[in-house]
């Protein structure tokens, strides 16, 4: 069992970076978009735990590292990229010395264009765990690289039209990784009737998971049965719908155990629950393990 202070130190306000603030230049503070040579250098701010306001990709050409999202732990090296989404706590560890590859860092505003938040919108179930950790063929990292190194002579060079070339060519780059994201999933290449339905619930499980945690509700907003929407979602993630909502529940009691300074019972209370003992009993029986135990073990994690 870790010490309390160790305890505390884990779960203390974790730094949160601003892209306005990683520059090397003149130009950056009018640029939404950073590229850089990845380096050990580069990496010292992501080795303690933090938050960031904006994207960050890590494409690895040599070496390897491990890079800690959330309560997971990703081995990244030659040909994989991680994107990391603006609010999840990350950070690096076990760096080798033989690191080469790129770090792109962009603001929030590139990503949700009307072509990525609209038109792709049957990517967007779990894209942001799903990308914490892909793997390209070697074609496709060719491919990239190249397109990395067009981002990043403009970086370096930039002007006002140069900008808009970025951003386009940052917006190719990340289609291609949500493409090879989405081969991954063949239920979800497909055009099913139901496929947005199942969209629609992830949707709205993500916003209303604290206050709506039952089966029956998300059925009515949807206008579907309950039976029917169990079998849809056991057809596109593997489970139903009252695990899908309580694997919902359970990675933001992780977060909150992990990163906030809230107390057992301000958890309780912000997620729905109508005690604290509710709560324990809730992750009782999920992970068979107390609330108190599971901060520990993730304590333990994060704090080494």
């Amino acid at each position: 069992m870790l010490p309390r202070f160790k305890i505390e130190a884990a779960m203390g306000v974790l730094k949160k970076l601003e892209i306005k603030k990683k520059s090397q230049k003149a130009e950056d503070k009018n640029l939404s978009f950073r590229v850089f040579d990845l380096t050990v250098g580069n990496l010292k701010e992501y080795t303690q735990p933090h938050k960031k306001d904006h994207f960050c990709i890590i494409v690895m050409e040599s070496g390897s590292l491990k890079i800690h999202i959330e309560e997971k732990i990703h081995l990244l090296k030659a040909g994989k990229i991680s994107v990391i989404f603006p609010e999840q706590v990350s950070f690096v560890s076990a760096v080798s010395d033989s690191l080469k590859g790129k770090i792109i860092l962009f603001e929030e505003i590139l990503f949700c264009s009307d072509i990525l938040k609209n038109e792709l919108s049957t990517y967007n179930v779990n894209l942001s765990t799903q990308l914490n950790c892909t793997i390209l063929s070697p074609e496709d990292l060719k491919q990239s690289l190249h397109t990395i190194s067009i981002i990043q002579k403009i970086y370096q060079h930039p002007s006002l039209i140069k900008k808009e070339q970025a951003r386009f060519h940052i917006k190719i780059f990340l289609l291609g990784l949500i493409e090879s994201v989405h081969g991954l999933h063949p239920i979800l290449h497909k055009d099913t009737a139901d496929k947005p339905i199942y969209v629609r619930f992830k949707k709205l499980l993500n916003e209303h998971y604290k206050q709506h945690r039952t089966v029956q509700y998300y059925a009515e907003e949807l206008a579907v049965s309950t039976k029917k929407l169990n079998s849809i979602t056991k057809k596109h993630c593997s489970e139903t719908a009252i695990q899908a909502i309580h694997n919902r529940i359970l990675i933001e009691i992780k977060r909150q155990l992990m990163f906030s300074d809230l107390s057992h019972k301000e958890i309780a209370f912000d997620l729905g629950f109508n005690s604290p003992s509710a709560l324990n009993k809730f992750v009782k029986a999920k992970l068979k393990e107390t609330p108190t135990e599971l901060q520990q073990e993730l304590a333990q994690m994060y704090n080494g």
